[in-house]
């Protein structure tokens, strides 16, 4: 019965460390403009000199702000 209640235990906290990872949205943000975009929007597959792959919620801490055509 212990072996069992460890094993949820377990399962649930994997599913958890999981789920907080799969929220994690990439951007493409460009450092000059401030701006971030999503990887599909057409100005981020136009970006090539100032731009970098990086989370969200990093684009957000550095001052940026979200595309007003794909919103970011």
């Amino acid at each position: 019965m212990k072996k069992n209640i460890l094993t949820i235990i377990l399962i649930s906290f994997m599913l958890l460390i999981n789920t907080t990872t799969v929220f994690a949205e990439t951007v493409v943000f460009n450092w000059k403009t401030l701006k971030f975009h999503k990887p599909s929007c057409q100005w981020a597959k136009k970006c090539t000199m100032n731009c970098t792959k990086v989370d969200k919620k990093e684009a957000i801490k550095h001052g940026g702000k979200p595309c007003k055509v794909c919103g970011g």
